[in-house]
């Protein structure tokens, strides 16, 4: 495998970089979802690189894709991780698109593609349950065919973003007789408009309100809105978190993270020297460094089997199980190198009584919400412990 880029791939690499700095909104800066960002503000880039073409590379080209080969992918996620941006939400461009076009009706092409390629419509999630969540199958949710209708009851929870989503993508159980529970469950897209549906906020540790219940009673969906074949939703849940759980590696965001807690490392003083100049600390950083440049050349491979025309298949698992512990080591050597600064809501306390701005340095304002809100990475998507399984299974063969 070569890993020097060609003089095209680095001309693409300018021309991704020049697009970047001209064109990425500077009032919306380098926030993350704990900010509380305003949905105007997280959609902004998307519907920029919408109107370029820009959205959605990994797409086939008979649907808005650019048709970059994977190693441009990689160049404009490694581009897009320098500088910070706020990426497309994955549940309509990663999630739910690659599942319409793959499995859907040319109708629902039609319908629900361009606006995931725009930016203008917000998808969200409805896969896990209080009592189903890396046992998934076991979901209570129920449709019941009506008519031309389902009839959808039960309750979903951990839906991220729900609150601002216009649509929401649904397991839902259609034959509760099935011999096993995954060939009773169905995949339906879901108007968040629709009477019947409640979404209730669940605050996290980290103080942000990014997840949800969402409460479904009586939901009237129409039966046109059922992706591919009645009770063959798990195939299609399958295929959807494949995909999820190549992304959720952030090899390209994790190298940036690195650099920046070495920057912040060479700030911090620990009797009277730099903290990068600890042995102690600066061996937990080359421990990291190590694993995450064995992910990447993971990746690369992963990368490099796609274009041979292999698809996501057991190397996401290995992807996302490395991936997000890397993420987690991380953030918690940033929250240690920040040290008391990174207390959550460590705040000063004006004359006047009001508590309205942190102390210390900037880049430690925020090491202890993203510790706690990056603790999930190991959950969703599948835990890690299931991916172990299908590591075990599908590539060890146990």
């Amino acid at each position: 495998m070569n890993l020097e880029f060609t003089p095209e791939e680095n001309a693409f690499r300018d021309e991704v970089r020049d697009f970047i700095a001209n064109n990425y909104p500077q009032n919306i800066g380098t926030r993350g979802v704990q900010d509380e960002m305003s949905p105007e503000d997280m959609a902004a880039w998307h519907k920029i690189l919408g109107q370029k073409g820009w959205s959605v590379p990994a797409w086939p080209t008979e649907y808005g894709g650019t048709g970059w080969t994977p190693t441009q992918r990689y160049i404009w996620s490694e581009e897009n991780a320098r500088m910070n941006t706020v990426m497309p939400l994955p549940f309509g461009v990663s999630m739910v698109g690659p599942v319409i076009y793959t499995f859907g009706s040319d109708e629902q092409k039609a319908e629900y593609l361009p606006g995931i390629r725009s930016g203008n419509v917000w998808w969200c999630q409805g896969y896990s349950e209080p009592g189903a969540g890396s046992d998934l199958a076991s979901l209570k949710t129920t449709a019941v065919r009506d008519g031309d209708d389902y009839i959808l009851n039960g309750q979903k929870t951990w839906t991220t973003l729900a609150q601002h989503a216009d649509w929401g993508f649904f397991l839902c159980r259609t034959d509760p007789d099935a011999p096993k529970p995954q060939m009773g469950i169905s995949f339906i897209l879901v108007d968040m408009k629709s009477p019947g549906i409640e979404v209730r906020p669940i605050k996290l540790i980290d103080g942000g309100h990014e997840v949800n219940e969402v409460w479904l009673t009586d939901v009237r969906v129409p039966a046109a809105n059922l992706i591919g074949e009645e009770n063959k939703g798990w195939t299609y849940a399958k295929f959807l978190l494949a995909h999820e759980r190549s992304g959720i590696a952030g090899v390209a965001r994790s190298k940036r993270g690195v650099e920046q807690l070495k920057e912040i490392a060479a700030a911090e003083m620990l009797d009277g020297k730099p903290l990068i100049e600890d042995m102690g600390f600066a061996t937990k950083i080359s421990q990291l460094e190590i694993d995450l440049s064995a992910l990447e050349i993971t990746e690369l491979r992963t990368l490099a089997g796609e274009q041979a025309g292999k698809g996501p298949g057991p190397e996401s698992s290995l992807l996302k199980v490395k991936g997000t512990e890397i993420q987690q080591r991380l953030t918690e050597l940033t929250l240690e190198a920040v040290g008391y600064y990174g207390t959550p809501d460590f705040r000063s306390f004006p004359d006047d009584g009001s508590n309205d701005f942190p102390i210390g340095p900037d880049y430690a304002h925020h090491a202890a919400p993203t510790y706690f809100n990056m603790r999930k990475t190991s959950i969703y998507g599948g835990s890690n412990e299931i991916q172990r399984n299908i590591i075990t299974k599908m590539i060890l063969g146990l």
